[in-house]
């Protein structure tokens, strides 16, 4: 038997579990969330070009995303425990050294090692709620998805001032510190399911009967219909979240004043704080109502949305209040998939594996994130963002498509032939 932390009831049961996955993911929600605050600052002291800065996003991502089927075995192996106490260690290392960077090498290297402890914080997180929710998988992944999301939006506002009144190397250290910090406790007290006293799914649900390992979902075609999806969705998103400030800046509205709320902030600002509301809301909400009307359906409602979104973003978003306003649509429209996609995933392939599969399909993140130097180079060469904005609606718009009339079909006919095939065999949870 293999040296896991299983237990029948951890304290406060599976909801506790939940509850702690979704605020280690709000920990680690700055490393990729709040980076935009510090492209500027970055760039005005030590004078690199935006392209060569934003190569440390994607290097973030890269790191995030490859990692994370290595850390979802470990996490399937040995349990989520020691996998979030490393990455909590890592996180707050990260941005230690982001702190006293003073060359690209530098700032390549944390963000490097934050990509490393963010995915094991993040594919641990929803590996775990994945396992102990497979009645509401949706909806577990969601609100655990929705703290990576919404997880930045309580600091936001911290971050800019601490930025503003004694600079963006102190805001590294003392935010690296205090969340890498609540990582590291909360680590102790995740754990691993036991599968036979959990739910079950409804009878009716499009879920497989077999467990996949990773290397058998990877042959299928279904996997890698998803893995595309995913592809032209992140990327849009990507593109959005690391260019912002930079976006709003070009447009001279970063530091326009907007009211609206009661509350009176600069338009960058305000719409930074909305736009990870929004973003986390829409992770649980989505998921919820995927549960109800079907994964497929309601990736072809959020992605269309997407689409539409982000031209409105382009056509109005040069006024401060529309800008605040539609970057919080294109936010909520987007941050879905983080939900959607992994319970697509472990409905099609089962929960045996299910870190480790989630974590492979989420390396399309990782794929995406290349995207976004080529959304700098772009504006570069031609002086606009007109281009880079139409493009990522134009892949939303065929996402859109593409989910439900070839993935929605595609994987009622993989769940169907392994239903049968089980049927035939008597077979259930087949060996990896």
């Amino acid at each position: 038997m293999s040296s896991v932390e299983t237990t029948s009831q951890p304290l406060g049961g599976r909801w506790m579990q939940l509850v702690i996955g979704i605020v280690c993911m709000a920990m680690v929600a700055n490393l990729q969330y709040g980076w935009t605050l510090f492209v500027k600052p970055i760039q005005a002291k030590h004078g690199w070009d935006l392209s060569l800065i934003q190569i440390a996003f994607t290097i973030f991502i890269v790191t995030e995303t490859w990692l994370v089927p290595v850390e979802g075995w470990f996490v399937d192996k040995f349990g989520p425990k020691i996998v979030v106490i490393v990455g909590g260690i890592l996180c707050a290392l990260a941005w230690m050294v982001n702190s006293i960077a003073d060359s690209l090498f530098l700032l390549y290297l944390g963000a490097a090692l934050g990509g490393i402890g963010a995915g094991a914080v993040y594919g641990t997180c929803v590996g775990n709620a994945l396992k102990w929710f497979p009645d509401r998988r949706g909806l577990a992944a969601g609100l655990t998805a929705a703290g990576f999301g919404a997880g930045s939006a309580i600091t936001i506002i911290p971050i800019a001032n601490m930025i503003a009144s004694s600079g963006y190397e102190h805001t590294f250290m003392v935010f690296g510190l205090i969340q890498g910090g609540i990582v590291l406790v909360l680590g102790f007290l995740l754990a691993k399911p036991n599968t036979a006293l959990l739910p079950k799914p409804a009878a009716n649900s499009m879920q497989s009967r077999r467990d996949y390992g990773p290397m058998e979902m990877v042959k299928t075609p279904v996997f890698w219909v998803m893995y595309a999806l995913f592809v032209l969705v992140a990327a849009g998103g990507l593109v959005v979240t690391a260019q912002i400030a930079p976006i709003a800046k070009d447009w001279q509205i970063a530091d326009v004043p907007v009211s609206m709320m009661g509350l009176t902030l600069p338009a960058l600002t305000f719409a930074l704080a909305i736009d990870r509301i929004l973003n986390g809301v829409t992770r649980p909400f989505f998921g919820w109502v995927s549960d109800h009307i079907g994964r497929e359906n309601t990736m072809f409602i959020c992605f269309a949305l997407e689409a539409v979104g982000i031209v409105l973003m382009w056509e109005f978003g040069h006024d401060p209040i529309a800008f605040t306003l539609l970057t919080g649509l294109v936010f909520f429209a987007w941050g879905e998939i983080y939900s959607l996609f992994p319970a697509t995933c472990a409905d099609t392939f089962g929960s045996k594996f299910a870190a480790t599969n989630a974590g492979l399909l989420y390396t399309a993140k990782g794929t995406a994130s290349f995207l976004v130097p080529v959304a700098s180079i772009m504006y570069e060469a031609s002086g606009s963002w007109e281009g880079v904005f139409y493009a990522a609606a134009a892949v939303n718009a065929l996402a859109a498509i593409v989910a439900l009339f070839v993935l929605k079909p595609m994987r009622a006919r993989t769940i169907r032939e392994a239903k049968a095939n089980t049927v035939q065999t008597g077979v259930i949870q087949p060996a990896e």
